[in-house]
């Protein structure tokens, strides 16, 4: 399986975590999740490999974020996942996935462990 990348080049830790994985001799799948949004199922499997909640993975200071109300504690975990299929821009990046096993480039030096 090959190693693929949920990527936003206007975002610099993104760039950095891309270029990084390029340095290490990986060519990952470059997914530009703002235009090809994951699925719910996609997201589910993310969430696993990152061994993260729904809430953990959301960019909190997004205007979205604010808007929809989606600090209210009484969410659940799947209307949290379709918020974040509804604006994208929730979704924190850059995260790379490698098989069963994905890391959050926050230091872009986290994906190291993974490839």
């Amino acid at each position: 399986m090959a190693i693929k990348i949920y990527h936003n080049p206007r975002c610099s830790k993104s760039r950095q975590t891309l270029q990084l994985l390029e340095e290490n001799g990986v060519q990952p799948e470059i997914v530009l999740y703002l235009e090809n949004t994951p699925s719910k199922a996609e997201l589910k499997r993310v969430l696993k490999a990152l061994g993260m909640k729904a809430r953990d993975l959301m960019r909190k200071k997004e205007a979205d974020y604010k808007d929809n109300n989606l600090a209210d504690d009484s969410l659940k975990e799947d209307e949290l996942i379709a918020a974040m299929i509804a604006h994208p821009k929730l979704i924190e990046r850059p995260i790379v996935v490698n098989g069963d096993k994905a890391a959050l480039g926050r230091p872009p030096e986290n994906v190291l462990e993974i490839i």
